[in-house]
């Protein structure tokens, strides 16, 4: 990477711990970067689940946190979707990914080069999973056809010296853009996030297989039956919440209304609370609901979680 590239990636990541020099003046303070807001542009409403709360703390705090704010982790900078697309087209990218609806010409890339299928992407990795893919490809890799070849290296050539960080952003910005079309590529999962009180959840219905059945260790869940899974962590650490009694409210057209327990549980994605169930068709809505934590609170999260609260995803048949 020349030196021009690697001096303006280090002035991305400076904007993304600091943000612009204004706001710094203003609030003295680290306002984190939502997904979805065009850069440039003037700031766009977003989705609460896309809306990280600020964080405050002393020098002292900090370097007692061993230099980051506890459950603190990297955020891009927004990008603009639009002009992402655009990046996407120029880079011919369509010749080794399918993106459905999005009018490219069908991939063409040569056999054994074909990545996979890009549709709905943006609903299931996180804006820095995708940025990290597009420089270091090789970082994470995912094994099977469209994405090792021969020397177990992942197919996926690195763009590093390829764009500008203005591109980077943008392209990120349109991949995390790509949530809905065509066939599901991803074991069937449906997700929806949402944040609410002292909450950030993020429900996930999977019928995918070693998705479901985590309540019997992963083994011998019924044919079609799904796993619906609510990852519920701190809204501004980010970090699991236990000790919570959590149900589902089900709600599907013509049918009465179906409560689930959901207990606590681990499986290959980590700790959340979890059902085995068969979401009926023509599904509506899930409503989430959280009681009282059963733990004990201090310091600066004295108090917290005590309030009961309840979500509600909107679902939709065509999701099912």
């Amino acid at each position: 990477m020349g030196l021009r590239r690697v001096g303006l990636l280090l002035i991305a990541v400076a904007w993304a711990l600091l943000g612009p020099p204004a706001e710094r003046a203003v609030h003295g303070q680290a306002p984190h970067a939502g997904h979805g807001q065009p850069a440039g542009d003037a700031a766009k409403p977003q989705t609460p689940a896309e809306t990280p709360q600020p964080r405050k703390l002393t020098m002292e705090e900090l370097h007692r946190a061993g230099g980051v704010p506890r459950g603190w982790r990297f955020m891009l900078p927004s990008g603009d979707a639009t002009k992402g697309k655009q990046v996407f087209a120029d880079l011919e990218c369509y010749k080794c990914h399918t993106v459905k609806g999005e009018g490219f010409p069908a991939a063409s890339g040569e056999a054994g080069k074909v990545g996979p299928e890009l549709t709905g992407m943006g609903g299931h990795h996180p804006a820095e999973y995708l940025a990290e893919a597009i420089l270091a490809p090789n970082h994470v890799i995912v094994l099977g056809p469209g994405y090792t070849g021969p020397d177990g290296l992942s197919i996926m050539p690195s763009f590093a010296d390829s764009l500008s960080v203005t591109q980077w952003l943008d392209l990120v910005a349109y991949l995390k853009s790509l949530t809905g079309g065509g066939e599901d590529t991803h074991g069937a999962d449906v997700v929806r996030e949402r944040v609410v009180g002292d909450y950030r959840i993020r429900l996930i219905y999977s019928t995918g297989h070693g998705q479901h059945g985590a309540a019997h260790g992963g083994a011998h869940a019924h044919a079609g039956q799904g796993h619906l899974m609510a990852f519920i962590t701190d809204r501004e650490v980010e970090e699991p919440v236990p000790y919570l009694p959590v149900a589902a409210i089900v709600a599907a057209a013509g049918q009465p209304l179906q409560r689930v327990r959901l207990a606590p549980m681990v499986n290959d994605r980590g700790f959340h609370y979890g059902a085995d169930i068969v979401l009926p068709e023509q599904m509506q809505r899930i409503t989430l609901s959280i009681g009282t934590a059963n733990l004990l609170t201090g310091g600066s999260v004295k108090n917290r979680f005590r309030k009961p609260v309840s979500a509600v995803f909107d679902w939709g048949a065509a999701d099912h």
